[in-house]
């Protein structure tokens, strides 16, 4: 006997989204390499890339070299005007990112309270418009 295709249900697909965990500190009082407490920060960063990696919701995540590196680009006009260092003054300064693919924004939040940084700047949790 067959089933009505209408009788017959099927588990439901969680759709996973991209989210961006944008982490922020402060340049001028950030902890310095070669001290005990880098140390433990970047076990920190070890232990939550691990955690998220046997999770499976690991895509993406690196460390930003210092904002006196970076390079502001603006085209006005037609014409290119490139600047050195960020492209605002702020207390805090973009250090690294997470891209993670999670069930809700509340999911992805909840890793972003993980994240070292989290403990002395902020993490700015945003989902990745997906497009086409």
């Amino acid at each position: 006997m067959m089933v009505p295709q209408s009788r017959v249900h099927f588990p439901l697909e969680i759709e996973m989204a991209r989210y961006m965990l944008l982490i922020y500190d402060n340049e001028k009082t950030a902890i310095a390499p070669g001290t005990p407490e880098w140390d433990g920060m970047m076990a920190g960063y070890g232990a939550f890339t691990q955690e998220v990696q046997q999770k499976g919701v690991f895509l993406a995540g690196d460390p930003l070299v210092d904002t006196p590196a970076a390079k502001t680009v603006r085209v006005r006009s037609g014409s290119a005007l490139v600047t050195a260092g960020p492209f605002a003054e702020t207390a805090e300064q973009l250090g690294g990112y997470y891209i993670l693919e999670c069930k809700t924004i509340e999911e992805a939040a909840d890793f972003a309270t993980r994240i070292p940084a989290a403990k002395r700047g902020s993490v700015e949790v945003r989902q990745v418009m997906e497009l086409g």
